[in-house]
């Protein structure tokens, strides 16, 4: 099994910085299932190609294989394994290039930050759903892709097209997220992976998927078919991509709201050759949904937290609103939703996220009165900007957490001590509710800096308060569990009059 990957960037050499391996140099690393080699095909100034061969060995598989694992004779020997991309590509890719994939470059530590223009090929891709799928997944994050699908045998052209295709992806990102992309997307294609799905696979799923998978229109396909169909797995993915991402649950996981085709495995049944874990089947994690009256769809936590702002906001009589870290745009949209609500500014420090809030929110078809009501702009909560004052209230929803503690007193500063307005919303997790999140191991997301417990949040708000001129109430939102109280923590700072 081949995988190339080719940039043209000048120096192109600059690739075996990236990747941690050098060009003049070929590396074997053995894998439980066969041997990976790394090498170069060409290096160049003007163009470098590194190749990673997959040689498989089927014996190893088998030996390999949990004690649990179905039978199935002679299939366990003669396969498409040792001649097709499929997951066991993703683990050697994962394995060989770990430090690639985490953005890190020591040598060079401002190329994992630059977009390189890269082509990515596949010869030969097992793809249930054909070359369609292929572009379904891949496009949707910049890359320009040819599928084609290999017929069954070139000398009987009459007996039809494989379930395979030769892949050639081109486009200029970060070599980290190619690698991610990669990794999450070659098992889903195949539809099958050859190793045990544990809990913890959500996790993987969850930081491979930083930065892209929310906002994937695949989403969900992609989390049940990379959790192998668990549904109680893919359940927990989905509910925790609902709070990363700001999404309604709706959007994420309409399929799983259904039950398993008749031909689809449940949480007891392998697929593809491929074992489950010994793990009880279970009803996802402990989200408002798992409360909902029979025959009525609950309301996902995000859904309940922008209800609770949009909510407070509309009681504290604000007109002028502020949405800080606004993300894709959803808190925006539903407050350019309500006329009560003369100006909106959306404020984030990510320009790819500002860009696909202005596509979510069809600013260039936006009617003009609406448009005039709507302000969106690049920044950072950390550094004073004269474009954050003059709001009735300012929004930071599921924002905070992700501030490195050292710089949390730059965005006290510059919120409540410049901006100055008159209401904030602070919203974060209850790092106590995370025993209700089944399968959850760690912080509910990657990039959170730090969670606080109900105690600590509350010290925070009041502190903060007392600093600036303000007063406080904190408030729960979703289902105020009696132990362990509600997944989100709202705090409501209002000036003092006399400040």
């Amino acid at each position: 099994m081949l995988l190339t990957i080719t940039t043209t960037a000048n120096p192109a050499t600059d690739l075996g910085f990236l990747l941690h391996k050098h060009p003049e140099r070929v590396q074997e690393f053995g894998q439980s299932f066969g041997t990976a080699t790394v090498f170069y095909p060409e290096a160049g100034e003007e163009r470098c190609t590194v190749a990673l061969l997959l040689e498989v060995d089927p014996i190893a598989l088998v030996r390999s294989r949990g004690r649990n694992s179905p039978d199935f004779s002679l299939s366990q020997y003669v396969n498409d394994r040792p001649y097709a991309a499929s997951s066991m590509t993703a683990v050697a890719l994962a394995d060989v290039f770990r430090t690639a994939r985490a953005g890190r470059c020591k040598a060079r530590p401002e190329l994992p930050g630059t977009p390189l223009p890269l082509e990515i090929r596949l010869p030969a891709l097992p793809c249930r759903g054909g070359p369609e799928l292929a572009r379904r997944l891949f496009e949707p994050l910049g890359w320009t892709v040819e599928a084609e699908a290999l017929p069954l045998d070139e000398g009987f052209p009459e007996w039809g097209e494989s379930r395979y295709v030769r892949l050639t992806l081109r486009g200029t990102v970060l070599l980290a997220d190619a690698l991610n992309h990669l990794y999450v997307l070659l098992p889903v294609l195949d539809d099958g992976k050859h190793y045990w799905i544990a809990p913890d696979e959500v996790d993987k799923l969850i930081r491979a998927g930083t930065g892209w998978l929310g906002g994937h229109p695949e989403r969900g396909l992609i989390t049940r078919r990379y959790l192998g169909r668990r549904w109680s797995l893919a359940r927990t993915a989905l509910a925790r991509l609902a709070e990363l991402g700001d999404e309604t649950e709706e959007q994420l996981e309409p399929p799983l709201a259904e039950e398993p085709a008749p031909d689809e495995p449940t949480d007891d049944e392998p697929t593809d050759g491929e074992p489950t874990t010994d793990e009880p089947t279970a009803d996802g994690p402990a989200t408002e949904e798992s409360a909902a009256p029979e025959g009525r769809k609950a309301k996902s936590l995000s859904t309940l937290r922008r209800e609770a702002v949009l909510a407070r906001l509309e009681e504290l009589g604000a007109v002028s609103v502020i949405d800080l870290g606004c993300g894709q745009g959803e808190l925006v949209a539903a407050l350019l939703a309500r006329p009560r609500f003369a100006r909106v500014a959306g404020m984030d420090v990510s320009s790819m996220a500002l860009t696909i809030a202005a596509r979510k929110l069809r600013l260039d078809r936006m009617p003009d009165g609406k448009r005039a009501r709507l302000t969106l702009f690049q920044g950072a909560l950390t550094y004073t900007d004269k474009r954050l004052s003059g709001y009735d209230a300012a929004v930071l929803m599921e924002v905070i957490e992700h501030v490195d503690p050292p710089r949390r007193a730059a965005l006290e500063r510059v919120v409540f001590g410049r901006a100055q307005p008159r209401h904030v919303l602070v919203t974060t997790p209850n790092i106590e509710h995370n025993v209700r999140y089944e399968f959850l191991t760690g912080l509910r997301h990657p990039d959170h800096r730090f969670e606080w417990t109900r105690a600590e949040f509350a010290e925070w708000a009041a502190r903060v308060a007392a600093r600036y001129g303000y007063h406080v109430a904190v408030e729960p939102v979703g289902e105020d569990d009696p132990e362990v109280g509600p997944p989100t923590q709202m705090g409501v700072f209002t000036r003092d009059q006399r400040s």
